[in-house]
């Protein structure tokens, strides 16, 4: 896929490879009571499904995502896909609790090919559009995250449950082929130039120990350090929602596709990521995370009243959560460290999925849903205490100091 091609058409097609691969890590969600059913999980721990799998991711954003500034991105993308698919079947084929617990640990690990499909969207974008291509592929993440939930609950409804994981086998399988064309060339983000090899210093050329090293290292920027942490708390608030919403559902008596359709009407978040980009690229970006955190800290409010106001409620702390995730990407980027950044800054996104995965099930028994809608607020008035800190250290930065007025 050459630069010409990206700048066509090339921003839609990693999106929809990207939604594809993170479908995989959220198709079990409207499915925990069934899939818990049939290999024997406890509803008390039904959660571990979801957290088991975001582990993984974590572990693979860290050990694998970072490659993307040592490796030919294009054959790593492709080979990731491979693995995916192979984690995809294996879960699919699952016959007990430990086989599906290791498939959906792999599925997590591999499907982190989501993020090294946003590190090379952004190598090959001119810095100008940078935010506006970060956003039009985040939005291919959000709705694969949010349409898997549909499509996973209809296709068990028609096939089973297992049937969701041997399809999106066939289909990561098929999208490998498209990353088979064409070698890349030096600079068309098909892998770091010299420069950037340079640039990026001691930490590659010693290898890829060195490169998880330097991968650490990025905690000691304050800028990283605010962007990761506001990760774990909308991501935290985000899984806090869409893992447990399936439970007072089914109480409810909804079948799966009906849960599934939640996925739909969540989708409408998607359309915050391509403003929130475009406002990244202005500048903008410190607005953004602010309004988009007390959007999502208030959202717990509407939620707490199904089903329409769950419905409403989904709407706005989607839409607050994809403005967020965008700007916040868009603001840490740099084109030395791209995968390696994007990468450390997911893994404190799939930590805050696991904690809200795991801490919503098990309070859903003890609590039930207005403990649960307690919890996503508390972890969104966290997201508001972490922005409103930024924006008062960026506002200090440039307000002009007294001598000078």
């Amino acid at each position: 896929m050459q630069p010409k091609l990206l700048a066509a058409r090339g921003p839609v097609f990693l999106a929809a490879a990207a939604g594809v691969a993170v479908s995989t890590v959220y198709a079990a969600q409207p499915l925990l009571v069934t899939i818990g059913a049939d290999l024997g999980v406890r509803p008390d721990t039904i959660g571990a499904l979801v957290t088991v799998t975001q582990l993984g991711y974590g572990l693979g954003l860290f050990l694998l995502v970072p490659l993307g500034d040592l490796l030919d991105r294009r054959r790593l993308i492709r080979l990731q896909f491979t693995l995916l698919a192979v984690a995809l079947l294996v879960t699919g084929l699952a016959r007990n609790a430990v086989m599906l617990f290791v498939g959906l640990a792999a599925v997590g690990a591999l499907a982190v090919v989501t993020q090294s499909l946003v590190a090379y969207g952004a190598a090959l974008s001119d810095p100008a559009v940078r935010g506006r291509t970060v956003g039009t592929i985040t939005t291919g993440v959000v709705l694969g995250i949010l349409l898997s939930r549909t499509t996973s609950g209809i296709l068990t409804d028609l096939l089973g449950w297992r049937a969701v994981y041997l399809i999106s086998c066939t289909v990561c399988l098929a999208i490998t082929t498209q990353f088979r064309r064409k070698p890349p060339q030096a600079g068309d983000g098909g892998g770091p130039t010299r420069a950037e090899r340079s640039s990026a210093g001691a930490g590659l050329t010693s290898g890829y120990v060195g490169l998880l090293r330097s991968t650490v290292g990025l905690w000691g920027e304050q800028g990283f350090r605010e962007s990761a942490g506001r990760a774990f708390f909308i991501f935290a608030s985000f899984s806090t929602l869409w893992t447990s919403i399936a439970l007072p559902l089914t109480e409810r008596g909804l079948s799966h596709s009906e849960i599934g359709a939640f996925g739909l009407i969540g989708a409408a978040g998607a359309l915050a990521a391509g403003p929130a980009g475009r406002l990244a690229d202005r500048g903008r970006g410190t607005v953004v995370t602010v309004a988009g955190s007390v959007l999502l800290a208030t959202s717990w409010l509407v939620t707490a009243h199904p089903l329409v106001g769950l419905a409403i409620g989904a709407v706005l702390l989607d839409l607050a959560v994809q403005a967020i995730h965008v700007t916040n990407q868009s603001m840490i980027y740099r084109p030395d460290a791209g995968a390696r950044l994007i990468g450390g800054y997911m893994v404190f996104y799939s930590l805050g999925s696991a904690t809200g995965a795991i801490a919503s099930t098990a309070l859903y028994e003890r609590a039930g849903w207005n403990g649960v809608c307690v919890l996503g607020a508390a972890f969104g008035i966290a997201a508001v205490v972490s922005s409103v800190r930024a924006a008062r250290r960026t506002f200090r930065a440039f307000r002009p100091c007294g001598s000078c007025l």
